[in-house]
C-alpha cells in the first residue's frame, strides 16, 4: 500500500513520522548537525549542553563567513591597468598594478581601468570595422557637414585616437566620456575648419588642419579635467557634398591643368633665359673687348701720329718724301700689276708665281704669258725738287718681242 493512500494512516515512508506533526526545532537540527561534526572528528556526542554546543557551532559558522566574506576583498589589477577604489561609493585611492585588497561589498568596490588600451571615436561616419575601404564608409551628415571660412561646404571625417590618462578624472569628472570626447571633437572641427579656406583644407592643409584640431581638443578636456589624452586624429576623408561632386572633380582638373602648364612654362623659361643671359653676357664682353681694341688702335696711331709729326718738323722735305715711298710702297704690296721697267730694255716678263701657287689654273699662267696686257710704270721721284711726278703714262706690249709704243 503506497503511503499516501487512504487508511495508510498518512505516515511518511521514509521517517515514519506522521505528516501532520509539528516541523523539528531549530536546537534539534543543530544538535544534530554538531553530533554529526564530533562523529566526523571521532569525538563522542555529548548529550547535555546543548545551548552552549549551539553557540559555539554559530560562532564558527560567523567567522568562516567573515573569513570567506574577507576573502571576496582579494583582487588583483593586470598591467597597464589601474584600479579605482570606492568606499560606499566615494573615491577613496588608485591602485596600481599587482595584488590588492579593499574591504569587500557592500563596503568597498573596485573598478578596474585599462589605461594603455587605445580607444577611437569616429566623427563624421561609422565604419563597422577598421579595414574597411575609406569608399564605403558611411557618412554621416549632421556631424561630417562643415562650413568653411569662403562660406562653402565640406565633408569631413575624422578618427580621434585616445588613451586614459587619469583613471579617477576619466570614471568621476565626466557622466559619458566617449560622448563628451565626440561632442568635443565636432565643436574643436567646426572651429578649425571655420577659420580655413575649402582649398586648403582639400589639398595642403589636411595634415595642418588635423593638428590643429587635436590641439584644441585636448585644450577642451583638459579643462573638462576628462582624464583623457589624445593621441592622434587622422583626417580620413575630405571632399565636397555629393551633389556638387562632379563639378567639383572639374574644377580639380583644370587646377591641374593650370599647375601643369605653369610648370612647363617655368621649365622652358628655365632653360631660354641662362642661354639668354650666356648670349648677352657674350656680347658684353665682345664688345668691351672691341671698345678695348679700338681704343688701344686709336691710341696707337695717335701717339704714331705724334712722333711723326715731330720728325715732320724738324725735316718736313725728308718726312714727305719718306711717307710717299711707304705709302706706294704699302699699296704696291697689295695690287696685282705686273710692273716693268721700260728704261732698262730688260722685257723679260716673269710669271705671277702667286697666282700659280694658289692653284688657279694654268689657263691663267697662260693667259698672263699671250695676252697684250697693259702694264703701270713706276712712278718716278725727281730727287731735285724732292715732289712726285707720275712717269711713264701706259706701257703696250704686242707680242713676245718686247716693242712698246
Amino acid at each position: 500500500m503506497a503511503w499516501n493512500e487512504p487508511g495508510g494512516g498518512k505516515k511518511d515512508p521514509w521517517s515514519g513520522r506522521d505528516q501532520q506533526d509539528t516541523p523539528p526545532d531549530l536546537d534539534e537540527v543543530l544538535r544534530n548537525l554538531q553530533d554529526r561534526i564530533n562523529k566526523l572528528f571521532g569525538r563522542k556526542p555529548d548529550g547535555g549542553g546543548g545551548g552552549g554546543n549551539a553557540a559555539r557551532l554559530a560562532g564558527m559558522i560567523g567567522v568562516a563567513a567573515v573569513a570567506v566574506w574577507g576573502l571576496t576583498g582579494i583582487y588583483i589589477v593586470d598591467e597597464g591597468s589601474r584600479g579605482v577604489v570606492t568606499r560606499f561609493g566615494k573615491y577613496v585611492e588608485t591602485t596600481q598594478p599587482g595584488p590588492h585588497w579593499h574591504w569587500p561589498s557592500p563596503v568597498e568596490a573596485v573598478t578596474v581601468v585599462n589605461v594603455e588600451q587605445q580607444r577611437f571615436v569616429e566623427v563624421g561616419y561609422r565604419s563597422g570595422g577598421r579595414q574597411q575601404a575609406v569608399g564605403s564608409l558611411g557618412s554621416v551628415p549632421r556631424e561630417a557637414l562643415m562650413l568653411t571660412q569662403d562660406e562653402n561646404i565640406v565633408d569631413l571625417r575624422l578618427a580621434v585616437q585616445y588613451q586614459i590618462k587619469d583613471a579617477k578624472e576619466y570614471l568621476f569628472n565626466v557622466l559619458d566620456p566617449e560622448g563628451t570626447l565626440k561632442q568635443v571633437t565636432e565643436s574643436a572641427e567646426r572651429s578649425v575648419i571655420g577659420n580655413s579656406t575649402m582649398d586648403f583644407v582639400l589639398t595642403e592643409g589636411r595634415s595642418s588642419v588635423a593638428s590643429d584640431i587635436k590641439a584644441e581638443i585636448q585644450e577642451i578636456l583638459d579643462q573638462y579635467h576628462a582624464g583623457i589624452r589624445v593621441i592622434t586624429v587622422n583626417l580620413v576623408d575630405a571632399q565636397p557634398p555629393e551633389e556638387v561632386q562632379a563639378a567639383f572633380e572639374d574644377a580639380i582638373k583644370a587646377r591641374e591643368d593650370e599647375q601643369r602648364l605653369k610648370n612647363e612654362a617655368e621649365a622652358y623659361a628655365n632653360e631660354v633665359v641662362p642661354k639668354a643671359r650666356g648670349a648677352a653676357s657674350r656680347l658684353t664682353q665682345e664688345s668691351e673687348g672691341y671698345k678695348e681694341k679700338v681704343i688701344a688702335k686709336a691710341r696707337g696711331e695717335a701717339g704714331r701720329f705724334e712722333r711723326l709729326l715731330a720728325e715732320y718738323e724738324k725735316a718736313p722735305d725728308v718726312m714727305r718724301e719718306r711717307l710717299y715711298i711707304e705709302s706706294m710702297q704699302e699699296v704696291m704690296e697689295r695690287a696685282n700689276t705686273l710692273m716693268l721697267d721700260v728704261k732698262s730694255g730688260n722685257n723679260v716678263i716673269y710669271l705671277p708665281l702667286d697666282k700659280i701657287r694658289s692653284g688657279r689654273g694654268a689657263a691663267d699662267a697662260a693667259a698672263s704669258e699671250s695676252e697684250v696686257g697693259s702694264v703701270s710704270i713706276p712712278a718716278q721721284i725727281d730727287s731735285q725738287d724732292g715732289g712726285a711726278k707720275a712717269g711713264g703714262g701706259r706701257a703696250s706690249s704686242r707680242g713676245r718681242d718686247g716693242r712698246g709704243q
